[in-house]
């Protein structure tokens, strides 16, 4: 608690955030309304300035606290890094006036229409799985075009509310479908947001999300906190161990009460159906049948925003 009492009542507001220029007249001392302490910014920038080379000042020991990226890094540190982690994406959304966001999450390895071809013959000369799973993939290559089209679709309706814009499109910042959705709100002219996260293998954002609203992550527990703490709609499209972990969190959040309800739209029956028996969980009893109303199947772009719109009281 003293931590979070600490970073709000040091934190400058979010339209102070540039680092200003150093004092170098008094003419602010006497209004009430000034600054009475430097920004760290201005502190950092004292010390710099200065000449500062003895044995004292180049001990790691002698680094300013927030400079030490060592000593942040440290064990200890995760709880300060935690609320950093969940602290600066807030921040820069709501700089960005970001009200509520539609969240897409799906694969990053279905290909778009255009390199659907060239999966199946790249995998030609392999054995009979990988020919499968290629042809597979190809044949849900059509989710890229709908991924596409709803993004396309919801960003040019550019609705706002309060003085913020409502329903940003939000992926997970990497290829296929997230690329996908990325993609259509560039098209439409509209800025969208990447939450990309740390991984061992090389990732990178995809081309199409918004430079400014391009956000890096190091947990998984605060990227999936971030991607609903303003969805007011998620399309789920088919998807790997990523996908169905995001999507089966979201159901329990809503189930349990913990999240309030939200348009959940779930794309390609022929895919979910094989992967979860939802159905079988109600017979059994490990659900209730009136939580196969959590979501809403969908296998088109209106046919998701008509069923957003419905919910919200809006124009279809």
């Amino acid at each position: 608690m003293w931590l979070q009492l600490l970073a709000q009542s040091c934190l400058p507001p979010a339209a102070a955030i540039p680092i200003p220029e150093l004092m170098t007249e008094k003419e602010n001392e006497h209004e009430l309304t000034d600054r009475k302490f430097y920004h760290a910014g201005q502190e950092a920038a004292f010390f710099e300035e200065r000449p500062h080379d003895t044995p004292q000042t180049r001990h790691p020991s002698y680094k300013l606290a927030y400079r030490d990226t060592d000593f942040l890094l440290r064990d200890e540190l995760r709880p300060v890094r935690f609320q950093l982690e969940l602290l600066k994406p807030e921040m820069l959304l709501e700089e960005a006036g970001v009200g509520s966001t539609l969240v897409v999450y799906g694969s990053a390895r279905i290909p778009s229409p255009q390199d659907a071809d060239a999966l199946i013959e790249a995998a030609s000369d392999k054995n009979e799985f990988e020919q499968r799973v290629a042809k597979n993939l190809a044949s849900r290559a059509k989710y890229y075009d709908i991924a596409y089209a709803l993004a396309r679709m919801v960003s040019e309706k550019a609705i706002v509310e309060d003085g913020k814009r409502q329903f940003v499109i939000t992926s997970g910042g990497g290829p296929s479908i997230m690329e996908a959705a990325n993609r259509g709100a560039s098209d439409a002219g509209s800025e969208s947001i990447g939450l990309n996260i740390v991984l061992p293998h090389e990732q990178a954002p995809n081309a199409y999300v918004t430079p400014n609203l391009s956000l890096q992550f190091h947990y998984f527990a605060l990227r999936k906190m971030h991607f609903l703490l303003r969805a007011r709609a998620v399309a789920v499209f088919p998807g790997g161990y990523g996908t169905l972990d995001e999507l089966l969190e979201l159901l329990t959040l809503v189930q349990t009460g913990k999240m309030k309800p939200i348009p959940i739209l779930l794309f390609g029956k022929d895919f979910w159906s094989r992967i979860i028996d939802f159905e079988a969980m109600a017979e059994e009893g490990t659900i209730s049948k009136k939580d196969l109303d959590l979501f809403h199947w969908c296998e088109s772009a209106e046919d998701a925003w008509c069923h957003i719109a419905d919910f919200y009281e809006l124009e279809c």
